[in-house]
């Protein structure tokens, strides 16, 4: 019973690290005209998040075995609702680059440590339902921001909204301290022990591995920054409206993730894998058609694409690299997803300021076949080295 009151706990964590994701992009063209900064600065804000969180993501494996997951998670959250609170209440563009490092550092503990436990101690379905509430997180706040603008408030009141949403998710957490207490097995701790870079980095397919992480976020996060700049300086769409389209982009990636986590019972993780990245090869062509009615289903297809990716791939850590290194790895993995969150969005900012906002297609169809081509090769050199431990068994 306190396992599975726990997994509801673990659940809401993660829809709170959701929350902020979505943000920033559905309240963009609104917000750069109010900031008076040109639009590409997203970038920079994105960047300074995302950077936080590969510290922290860093940092996770002696954290934790420190201070536990329960006070990990717990300060997380805080940290993020106290940035987002902040967020609300500022009008100018250096401070919101300022509070944008601890609502970074908040981020990447609570992902590489909750990541870990759920593929250490649950089924694949968790994992994926794990992400389906990030989902829920990250489809609730463009929904949020996209009702104030249409009411004709300002960007900051959907800021202020989700700021009190994470408090109470935080007080909530802080609660549940003594489930934790009583669940937190020594294996988790055992699982994030000190080793040392090196021997991480020659295991085999981990460096790949690292990239494949690195090509995932990049589109997730890339299309979820730029998705709505694409949709009304490209398509033509009102900013509300386009706050909409990314909304229907999350809510994809909820609901694949939702579903994916029954399907995850009778297809193995390799395989979700493969059917994710084909619906986003279909949706990269949807979108590429002159059609504004294929813009909704090209949408919401990329997100349900994207689902099961990430789920499968973090759920394979332990499998694919070891129990003992999971902890390590994870948070390596995570740093890595991260660092193509720093970089890649502000990268295609930069490149669309000078060009155009129409290259967002054909970008994430680039680092897509990039991703798809290592894959493969991490997925040869795992399966050579568990053939050559059986034989030496």
């Amino acid at each position: 019973m306190n396992k599975r009151l726990l997994l509801i706990v673990i659940y809401l964590a993660f829809i709170s690290l959701g929350l902020p994701d979505s943000l920033l992009g559905a309240a963009w063209p609104t917000m750069f005209q109010h900031l008076a900064v040109p639009i590409h600065y997203a970038g920079f804000i994105s960047m300074i998040v995302a950077a936080g969180t590969v510290i922290s993501s860093l940092l996770s494996a002696g954290l934790i075995r420190k201070f536990g997951t329960a006070a990990i998670t717990t300060t997380s959250v805080l940290m993020t609702a106290m940035a987002l609170l902040g967020f609300s209440y500022s009008h100018q563009f250096i401070f919101l680059c300022l509070l944008a490092v601890p609502l970074g550092l908040g981020a990447g503990c609570i992902d590489a440590a909750l990541n870990n436990y759920v593929a250490l101690h649950y089924d694949a379905k968790h994992m994926n339902w794990l992400h389906c509430f990030w989902g829920i997180g990250a489809a609730i706040g463009p929904l949020l921001m996209s009702k104030y603008l249409v009411m004709g408030e300002s960007w900051a009141k959907g800021y202020n909204t989700v700021a009190w949403i994470q408090i109470s998710i935080a007080v909530i957490l802080f609660i549940s301290f003594p489930l934790w207490i009583n669940n937190n097995s020594k294996d988790e701790h055992a699982s994030g022990g000190k080793t040392s870079v090196k021997t991480l980095i020659a295991i085999p397919g981990l460096k790949q591995m690292l990239i494949i992480f690195f090509c995932y976020c990049t589109i997730e996060a890339t299309f979820g920054l730029w998705g709505a700049s694409y949709l009304v300086f490209v398509r033509g769409f009102e900013p509300a409206e386009a706050a909409k389209y990314v909304s229907f982009y999350y809510l994809g990636i909820t609901l694949g993730r939702f579903f994916s986590g029954f399907i995850s019972s009778r297809v193995n993780n390799l395989q979700m894998v493969y059917f994710g990245q084909g619906i986003i090869i279909l949706s990269i062509i949807i979108l590429m058609l002159p059609f504004r009615v294929t813009l909704f289903p090209g949408f919401f297809l990329i997100g349900l694409g994207c689902a099961p990716i990430f789920p499968a791939l973090l759920h394979e850590t332990p499998r694919n690299f070891g129990e003992q290194y999971s902890q390590s790895i994870m948070g390596m993995q995570m740093a890595s997803a991260y660092v193509g969150i720093t970089l890649m969005p502000f990268l295609f900012g930069k490149l669309a300021s000078c060009f155009s906002y129409s290259s967002l297609i054909w970008f994430i169809a680039v680092v897509l076949f990039l991703k798809i081509f290592l894959n493969y090769g991490v997925n040869q050199k795992v399966a050579m080295r568990k053939k050559l431990l059986s034989t030496h068994d």
